[in-house]
């Protein structure tokens, strides 16, 4: 009589060994993946346009509010509020190497505007503003070199609405921001639908 080997399925022999992460488990790694909401999206928006520019949300609702209060479509006028923005003009000014070294050196009393001393990182700019360096910067010969000039002779296009003097070290605002002067992908319309719920 031949013994027939025991097909029961709960019995194992002792070299077989449970189911790996195969095939199964990229099903499952699938499933835990979530598609991002539109309120998600929208968050996500604000917070990326925040950090370009450097605010926390209390005063990145402020200027949401101011920009609502103007005729015009807000999520345009933010943008425009936004670029506006001293720190941010130095910055494409080309006269520091980032927006928060653009923000230093207006709170530490760096930046002249029209020839006077402005500390508020916020201050809008208007047309015909002159933005320059103040004197105690342009007596430091180490930091114009490896710093101001160092960056305005980098190829890097300042905004149409913006005139850059290099032999100066100063620039011009010519005219106010659009929509389209703004360099960063930006879908606004999202952070207006965000805060009108």
């Amino acid at each position: 009589m031949v013994n027939k080997p025991n097909t029961n399925s709960n019995s194992r022999s002792k070299d077989q060994k449970p189911a790996g992460a195969g095939q199964q488990g990229e099903q499952t790694a699938k499933k835990s993946f979530k598609r991002v909401s539109e309120y998600g999206r929208q968050l996500q928006e604000k917070q990326k346009v925040k950090q370009m520019y450097g605010m926390r949300e209390k005063q990145f609702r402020r200027f949401y509010q101011e920009a609502s209060d103007m005729e015009g479509v807000p999520g345009e006028n933010l943008l425009n509020l936004l670029e506006r923005r001293l720190d941010n003009v130095v910055y494409r000014l080309k006269m520091a190497i980032s927006c928060s070294q653009a923000r230093q050196m207006v709170v530490h009393g760096h930046i002249l505007v029209n020839g006077i001393r402005v500390t508020k990182p916020s201050y809008f700019v208007s047309i015909g503003d002159v933005v320059g360096l103040h004197a105690s910067v342009l007596n430091k010969a180490e930091f114009l070199e490896t710093v101001v000039d160092k960056r305005m002779n980098i190829a890097i296009k300042v905004p149409e609405w913006l005139e850059l003097v290099k032999q100066n070290r100063t620039g011009k605002v010519l005219r106010y921001p659009t929509r389209n002067d703004v360099q960063y992908p930006v879908e606004e319309h999202m952070i207006v639908a965000l805060y009108s719920k």
